[in-house]
C-alpha cells in the first residue's frame, strides 16, 4: 500500500515551523503535525487568514499545539522579524512550503524577481537565521519544497533572478531548481551535524498556485480553466503534502533526497523522486549560495566539530 500519514510517529516534544501554512499543502502539513503531537507554528503572510485556519487546524485536531506568527517571504525585513521574535531555543523542523507559481512579473520589497525572491531567497535566509536553532536540536530537519518543474529550466548564473527576459513559467522552474540546489547545498554543509536537509513535491495537487497566477494576469479563462483542471486531474492537498510529511517525518530519509508521488511523480504514495543531474553538481550549488547569501545579507555561520 506504500507510506500514508497514518505512519506519522508520535512528534512529541518537537517544535516546527511550515511556512504558508493558512492553506492547501502547507496547511495539511502543519495540521498532520499538530495531530501527531508537534508544537507547530504557521508562518502566515496575513494574520486573519492565518488565524481562520488556526482555528480549523484546533477543530480538526483537538488538543494540538498550534500558533499562528507573521512571515512575508517578499520581504527580508518580515523574514528577520519573524526569525528574531520566534520564541524557541530549539527548532526540530522547518518545511519551507510557502511558494507562488508563474505569476506576472514583480518583485520583492527588496528588489528582487519575485517568485525567486520568495520561492527561493526568502526561504534561503529563513533557515540562515534559524541555524543555531536548528542545530541544536538532536535530529533537526529542513524540508524544502520543489516541484517537477524545476526539470523545465536551470538557474542561469549570469540571471539568477529571471529579470532581463522574463517568462512566468521559466522563472518558476529556476525557483524550483533553485530549491533543490539550496537543499543540495545545505546537505553538505551540515554533513558533520545532526541535521538532514531534504526536498519534496506535491505532483500535481489541487491548490490556490494554479490559479492565482492567471488571476494576477486579469485572465479569467485560464483562471477557470486551471481550477476545471484541478477538479478533473489534480490530487487533494492531503496526498499532495504526503511527500513532505514524508520527508518530515519518515525514519531514515537521507539528506539531499528528493521525495515525490510514486505514480510518474504525479500521484501516488511517496517515494523517490526523478531529479535534474544538474542540482546535484556541487559547483553550481556553491555559487547558487554564494549568490544568495551576498543577495540576503544572510550568512550561514556553521560551528566548528
Amino acid at each position: 500500500m506504500g507510506w500514508t500519514v497514518r505512519d506519522i510517529p508520535r512528534l512529541d516534544e518537537r517544535t516546527a515551523v511550515v511556512t504558508g501554512a493558512n492553506s492547501g499543502l502547507g496547511y495539511v502539513t502543519a495540521r498532520e503535525l499538530a495531530r501527531h503531537g508537534a508544537r507547530v507554528v504557521l508562518a502566515c503572510r496575513d494574520r486573519e487568514r492565518g488565524e481562520e485556519s488556526l482555528e480549523r487546524l484546533r477543530a480538526e485536531a483537538p488538543g494540538a499545539g498550534a500558533e499562528v506568527r507573521v512571515l512575508d517571504l517578499a520581504d527580508l525585513a518580515s523574514v528577520r522579524a519573524f526569525a528574531e521574535a520566534l520564541p524557541l531555543d530549539r527548532l526540530d523542523l522547518l518545511v519551507n512550503n510557502a511558494g507562488l507559481m508563474a505569476i506576472p512579473f514583480s518583485r520583492t520589497a527588496d528588489g528582487f524577481e519575485t517568485q525567486f525572491g520568495v520561492n527561493h531567497l526568502g526561504h534561503f535566509a529563513l533557515t540562515g537565521l534559524l541555524l543555531e536553532r536548528l542545530l541544536a536540536a538532536p535530529a533537526a530537519r529542513v524540508v524544502t519544497v520543489s516541484s517537477l518543474m524545476h526539470l523545465m529550466s536551470d538557474v542561469d548564473p549570469h540571471d539568477p533572478a529571471s529579470g532581463a527576459r522574463y517568462n512566468p513559467w521559466t522563472a518558476y522552474a529556476r525557483s524550483k531548481s533553485a530549491n533543490l540546489l539550496f537543499t543540495h547545498e545545505l546537505a553538505r554543509r551540515t554533513v558533520e551535524h545532526r541535521l538532514v536537509a531534504a526536498a519534496a513535491h506535491p505532483g500535481y495537487s489541487a491548490t490556490e498556485l494554479q490559479g492565482k497566477g492567471p488571476r494576477l494576469a486579469g485572465n479569467r479563462t485560464m483562471e477557470r480553466g486551471a481550477h476545471l483542471l484541478n477538479r478533473l486531474v489534480a490530487s487533494s492537498p492531503e496526498l499532495g503534502a504526503a511527500p513532505t510529511l514524508y520527508a518530515a517525518t519518515a525514519p531514515g530519509v537521507l539528506p539531499d533526497s528528493f521525495t515525490g508521488p510514486r505514480v510518474l511523480g504525479v500521484r501516488g504514495t511517496p517515494g523517490p523522486s526523478p531529479r535534474a543531474r544538474r542540482t546535484r553538481d556541487d559547483t553550481a550549488s556553491a555559487r547558487l549560495w554564494e549568490t544568495s547569501e551576498r543577495l540576503t545579507g544572510v550568512r550561514y555561520d556553521f560551528p566548528a566539530r
